[in-house]
């Protein structure tokens, strides 16, 4: 029973793993969420100021 059990979770596992791979449409706030980037460094910019790798405030 045991073994039974966690060859259906490894099964599960592998079928979620699947559907992980899967390219989704993108969401509507992709574009607003990428040009949060810096350019520099690739970071995610919160708030106003520069990026901690120098980078001004664009």
């Amino acid at each position: 029973m045991l073994l039974k059990v966690a060859v259906l979770f490894l099964v599960f596992m592998g079928v979620l793993a699947m559907f992980g791979k899967l390219r989704l449409p993108k969401l509507p706030g992709h574009k607003a969420l990428s040009s949060r980037r810096c350019r520099r460094c690739g970071r995610y910019r919160i708030g106003k100021g520069p990026c901690p790798c120098g980078e001004g405030k664009g």
